[in-house]
């Protein structure tokens, strides 16, 4: 039993009924009544409906037969095409339309021929490719990370933010009491620009102490032919200040000049733009006179490692590889190294005085003191202490020399392998240290500008194993001309004297008192301190500890260290066994 809804009658012209009878809704087909132009899509049940209608997809979603074919059931019921539609007549000016492309067709990724040109790899050759991978990428996240680290560091003194929280800041070699009066601060980038000329040669008042005969043997020392480096704890080593010393202060009273300093002091002022380390000086005004002093246990005294390096050391103290622990090895290398390269036969050349600060009896190392004057102007002239090492005949002339060691600690720090590159890229190795301790050499330069030097002998030492600091051998021993080093490296004498001078003509207009010249520790500038007259005197000073109670490297390295120093210890008793006063010098030394 069916309901017929019967014909409802239409006018698409206006109201009421139309002119025309109306087609009836359902048409009969097959004996069942069907709406007309209405397709009919049979489901069942369980299926889900979608959309009765779509009226307003975009007309070229049809395009894609991929989308048009795969939507089912409700592709029955889309109209958007339909021939009675207005979007008929352009959906079939598009289907004309055809997109012209003179590409070729791209080549298929993996056909027959990539098929036989890739080929399984097995599977425990893939985990050690990856292994490798993994450990590659460590070295690369360290290495970015130590970059890092530098950057921040150092970016306070290019104009950066300044240090990371999580590293300290630099501190100053002397701590800023809240009482001192900064009365003028100078940055480096005026000392670049100064330049002065002192007559040459200055004029020696006096010279003291004795020194012994550089051993040429050494100059043969090569990584393959090395010599261990030898300990001489019963000779004494002085670092003595400016107005400690006795023969300034008699050359003061005698009105000799109105500036007095040491070599170690002026070298330091003169290398100052170099430098990357606090340090400081203490400026004296005693009348018409000045002095330059350092403290007791100043870190003029020790010797930088790896001051200008872009490598950091780590900042524990009691690691080996620390600024101060290197600092205290360095010296202790430079010390003994400028005595085991002497002839040692008890000949020495003496000079006016005997060595001022040794006592009689006490044996003291090869060393001479040139108390040397210069004329800065009319009415200031300045004294300076200079120390010589060695002296050698030089075609029938005594010549004097200057003997400093550079110390490598650990290659991986620096990049340059010494027992590898010394002979065949000996420039090479030198580059690296001019990078790394530029402010190092500058000052050992200066220093042997200042004390008239003939040749400089640089040392190379390196430890026998870089876990061992006690222990070294010397690879090799070049000698160099103090001015043709002094132009190789770019130091300028002019300009030398031009910061000398400055400081020296400022520190003059200052009254009388005690100041106190300090390097920035993180900025490249220096500031000036007035201090009280009691300043320093009562300080106290961290000694380094003595050999015996310092940390001693593992036992295996130790009984190396000890069958080497047997080793060398039976060479050089069979060399010198000629001679019973060689063995005694030989034994003493050892």
């Amino acid at each position: 039993m069916g309901f017929d809804v019967g014909t409802v009658p239409f006018n698409p012209d206006g109201w009421g009924p139309p002119e025309t009878p109306a087609s009836p809704l359902l048409t009969k087909h097959d004996g069942a009544a069907h709406p007309a132009n209405i397709p009919f899509a049979p489901f069942s049940r369980s299926e889900k409906l979608g959309r009765v209608a779509d009226w307003t997809r975009n007309s070229n979603f049809a395009a894609n037969p991929s989308r048009s074919a795969g939507g089912g059931r409700d592709a029955v019921f889309d109209f958007a095409l339909d021939e009675s539609s207005a979007l008929a007549g352009a959906a079939a000016d598009d289907s004309s339309f055809r997109l012209v492309d003179g590409k070729p067709p791209p080549r298929p990724k993996f056909g027959p021929r990539w098929r036989f040109q890739q080929r399984p790899q097995l599977p425990q050759r893939r985990d050690e490719e990856v292994e490798a991978r993994k450990r590659e990428a460590e070295k690369e996240r360290a290495r970015r990370d130590r970059l890092y680290h530098l950057n921040h560091r150092f970016s306070s003194s290019a104009g950066g933010h300044g240090p990371r929280r999580d590293t300290p800041a630099p501190k100053a070699s002397v701590d800023i009491q809240p009482e001192w009066t900064m009365l003028d601060q100078i940055p480096f980038s005026t000392f670049s620009k100064l330049s002065f000329s002192v007559p040459d040669p200055p004029e020696d008042l006096l010279v003291c102490g004795a020194l012994e005969f550089y051993d040429r043997s050494f100059d043969r020392v090569n990584p393959k032919n090395e010599r261990r480096l030898e300990r001489f704890k019963s000779r004494n080593f002085f670092k003595v200040t400016t107005t400690d010393d006795p023969v300034i202060r008699r050359l003061a009273a005698d009105d000799k000049a109105t500036v007095f300093a040491t070599d170690a002091i002026l070298s330091a002022l003169m290398c100052a733009p170099r430098s990357v380390a606090s340090w400081d000086i203490i400026i004296q005004r005693v009348g018409n006179k000045l002095f330059f002093d350092k403290r007791e246990g100043s870190q003029l005294d020790l010797l930088s490692v790896n001051e200008t390096s872009q490598e950091a050391l780590p900042d524990a103290k009691e690691d080996i590889n620390s600024a101060y622990s290197l600092a205290i090895e360095a010296t202790y290398i430079n010390q003994n190294f400028s005595q085991q390269v002497l002839v040692r036969d008890g000949n020495k050349v003496t000079f006016d005085e005997p060595n001022p600060f040794a006592t009689e009896g006490e044996e003291v190392a090869s060393v001479a003191y040139r108390y040397r004057r210069w004329k800065l102007d009319e009415d200031t002239h300045l004294v300076a202490r200079c120390e010589v090492h060695s002296v050698t005949d030089v075609k029938g002339q005594q010549a004097f020399m200057t003997l400093n060691a550079l110390n490598e600690f650990d290659p991986k720090y620096s990049g340059v392998d010494w027992r590898q590159k010394l002979e065949t890229q000996r420039g090479a190795v030198l580059a690296t240290e001019l990078k790394n301790n530029t402010n190092k050499l500058a000052k050992w330069t200066a220093q042997a500008l200042l004390a008239g030097a003939d040749m400089m002998k640089l040392g190379y030492v390196s430890r026998v194993h870089p876990r061992d600091h006690f222990n070294h051998v010397i690879l090799s021993v070049i000698g160099y001309k103090p001015r043709d080093f002094a132009a190789q490296i770019n130091l300028n004498t002019s300009n030398m004297w031009g910061i000398v001078k400055s400081i020296v003509d400022l520190c003059m207009k200052l009254n009388e008192g005690k100041y106190v010249l300090v390097k920035d520790p993180v900025k490249p500038q220096v500031r000036i301190y007035e201090v009280p007259a009691d300043a320093f005197e009562n300080e106290y000073v961290e000694e380094p500890l003595p050999e015996e109670e310092q940390v001693q490297p593992p036992a295996e390295e130790v009984a190396t260290g000890n069958a080497m120093d047997a080793a060398a210890e039976a060479e050089a008793n069979s060399v010198a066994g000629a001679s019973e006063g060689e063995k005694d010098v030989s034994a003493s030394a050892v």
